[in-house]
């Protein structure tokens, strides 16, 4: 713990509470502290990126919806009829919607991001999702995204997905990482059948023993070359270059998780530091319905040291950044406490045996 950890938990141990009483929301304000560099830390403008992506592998009949979908939805992110755009009002979150790889000619459609590196991604089941030049330039999408946020004094940047097929590629990359069989890793995603479901697994085996992501010389880089989305790849250069720049980063569902662990790999292989800035940064906002979420939570624990305990537990999968919206409020609240709230010296009340050692505060 450093000496800002230290001056953070006294803050918020010397508020008109029990030790403790506040749970997690405690933890989530100390962590916004130290991340911030002050005791009075602020999350008042958000952003939620929605990065976008189809994928080749969509040809394998893994998706219960159409590849078309993931254009239609571009759409709809622009009319603000998508869940994110409802949620996002509700709680006055920034949207901002990215073209990384839509398998279709968006150019005329004003209100989105265009930063198209291809139209979708190649499929996995019988070649490589992309090139080298192709990953670095999705890299550098989520990368320049988050620069943006930064320039706009955005403080919390929420990380969502819009693509079908990507919970195949999420779970590919989940196996690649982990080892672990499709039987673990691949869920029903948009809600597969049983044959659907049964259909991406051997999918999901094939392309992992196809491309060798088992073998120990292979690293995240392959993985996300091999198997991985145009969108997920943004989603990793965001976090990376978000949590450099000390902006809270709030991860969504299974796919925006899975990406960072990618990332977290990625940094860890890297740049050390960059590895510390994203344990200091990163919230998981909810667990997915997605049963593969907490293995990828796991992932990102191990990886980085990180706290992937998640915020929220709401049976979610939808993606979009939903979940991480949600979870804005709390971060809100939890920097709130440690601003406003008042201690027991500013209000005169006796702080009784309030020990700094002793945390098992009850509801007063």
């Amino acid at each position: 713990m450093t000496h800002f950890d230290e001056s953070a938990r006294r803050a918020i141990d010397a508020k008109t509470k029990p030790l403790g009483a506040l749970g997690r929301l405690e933890d989530i304000a100390v962590r916004l502290a130290v991340l911030q560099g002050t005791l009075a830390p602020r999350v008042d403008v958000a952003r939620a990126c929605v990065f976008a992506g189809d994928h080749g592998v969509t040809a394998e009949g893994v998706s219960a919806y159409p590849s078309a979908v993931t254009a239609e939805m571009m759409k709809n992110f622009v009319r603000g009829g998508a869940a994110i755009n409802v949620i996002a009002r509700t709680h006055s979150i920034d949207v901002e919607v990215i073209d990384v790889g839509v398998d279709a000619d968006l150019t005329a459609l004003e209100g989105i991001r265009h930063a198209n590196v291809r139209r979708g991604t190649r499929n996995f089941a019988v070649e490589a999702a992309m090139t080298d030049a192709e990953l670095d330039a999705a890299l550098a999408v989520g990368a320049d995204a988050a620069q943006r946020a930064a320039t706009s004094g955005v403080q919390v940047l929420c990380l969502g997905e819009m693509g079908i097929g990507n919970t195949t590629s999420a779970s590919a990359l989940l196996s690649a990482l982990t080892g672990q069989p499709a039987s673990v890793t691949v869920g029903r995603g948009t809600g597969v059948d049983n044959s659907g479901l049964e259909r991406k697994r051997v999918v999901v085996d094939r392309a992992i023993a196809r491309h060798g992501l088992l073998h120990p010389g292979t690293n995240a880089r392959d993985h996300l070359r091999c198997v991985g989305g145009l969108e997920i790849a943004a989603i990793a250069g965001g976090a990376i270059e978000a949590a450099r720049r000390r902006i809270a980063v709030v991860a969504d569902g299974f796919i925006s998780t899975v990406a960072i662990a990618c990332a977290a790999r990625l940094a860890v292989a890297e740049h050390d530091e960059t590895a510390l800035r994203l344990r200091e940064a990163l919230f998981f906002s909810h667990r997915s319905a997605e049963w593969a979420h907490a293995l990828a939570l796991g992932v990102c624990g191990a990886t980085i040291g990180a706290d992937a305990r998640p915020l929220l537990e709401l049976d979610m999968r939808l993606g979009e950044g939903t979940g991480a919206a949600m979870a804005v409020p709390l971060l809100r609240t939890a920097a709130a406490i440690l601003c406003d709230m008042a201690t027991f010296a500013s209000a005169n009340v006796s702080a009784g045996n309030h020990a700094a050692d002793h945390r098992e505060g009850t509801e007063s």
